[in-house]
């Protein structure tokens, strides 16, 4: 029996889908069925995502638009684009994000800090908010879930203004979720562990396959290797009707890594 279509008919738009976990999840999605909408800066890429898909015969199903996240002006262009392409948008991850300085506390550039908030941040707060606008009015009961990751709940676990980001990034889900659900609109994050992405690559100058080996080291839950699919599909449940009724929470895809500690050992002398 052929399974059914996890988002038939539904129409996504993706920030940050050029690449990585947004890339996966946008291939991810149109395999279940939706329309996508690539939000992006990364054009080349952007347009091998597209070809890629077309290839594995999804015509029309996906396109580009390009847009950084930080002006709110080319975001609302970018959710009119996916209203006027598709006819609605049913769906928003907000996944674009950069990892930000890579210095100690005491060496910081407040400059560079600022400018993570603004893509870390402010971007996800101006596509929630055209987003949600956009669901209002078309009355679209829709799902919007929000890449955050085990940096939002701990500390010591990524760059400290990347940290700060993750944070409020979880703190916009709960506000958003409070208000939005009036409209029927469910808000939601999606919280990785280390994945060997183009974004943890480059921060920590790594191969893909040096940065798994690293979490594989450091991560709690032994034997699976985290890859962007996973990501993915956690987040496919969060945007398809399998989670009707989860709103506000932060699914984390870390193995329990944030709700373990190390302090504890079995070994005991008799």
């Amino acid at each position: 029996m052929m399974n059914k279509l996890r988002l038939e008919g539904k129409v996504a738009l993706i920030t940050g889908g050029a690449s990585g976990i947004g890339e996966a999840t946008a291939k991810l999605f149109i395999e279940n069925g939706a329309n996508v909408v690539i939000a992006d800066i990364q054009d080349d890429l952007a347009n091998q995502v597209i070809a890629s898909c077309e290839i594995s015969s999804h015509p029309g199903k996906i396109c580009y638009f390009p847009c950084d996240v930080r002006d709110e002006k080319q975001v609302e262009a970018a959710v009119s684009h996916a209203v006027t392409k598709y006819g609605t948008i049913d769906i928003l991850f907000s996944n674009a994000g950069i990892m930000g300085p890579m210095t100690t506390f005491l060496d910081m550039d407040l400059d560079a800090f600022d400018n993570t908030i603004a893509v870390n941040v402010r971007g996800v707060a101006a596509t929630i908010k055209h987003v949600a606008r956009s669901m209002v009015a078309k009355k679209t009961r829709g799902s919007i879930i929000c890449t955050a990751s085990v940096a939002a709940s701990i500390g010591g676990a990524g760059p400290h203004a990347y940290t700060a980001s993750k944070h409020a990034i979880i703190g916009l889900m709960r506000t958003a979720c409070y208000e939005l659900g009036a409209y029927g609109i469910r808000v939601n994050c999606v919280s990785p562990f280390g994945v060997g992405t183009p974004l943890s690559c480059t921060a920590f100058n790594l191969e893909p396959s040096q940065v798994e080996q690293n979490c594989c080291e450091s991560g709690n839950l032994k034997g699976v290797v985290l890859k962007a699919k996973h990501v993915a599909e956690a987040t496919l449940f969060l945007a398809s009707d399998e989670s009707v009724y989860v709103s506000g929470q932060n699914l984390g895809v870390d193995g329990g890594y944030t709700v373990v500690s190390r302090s504890y050992s079995v070994t005991s002398s008799n």
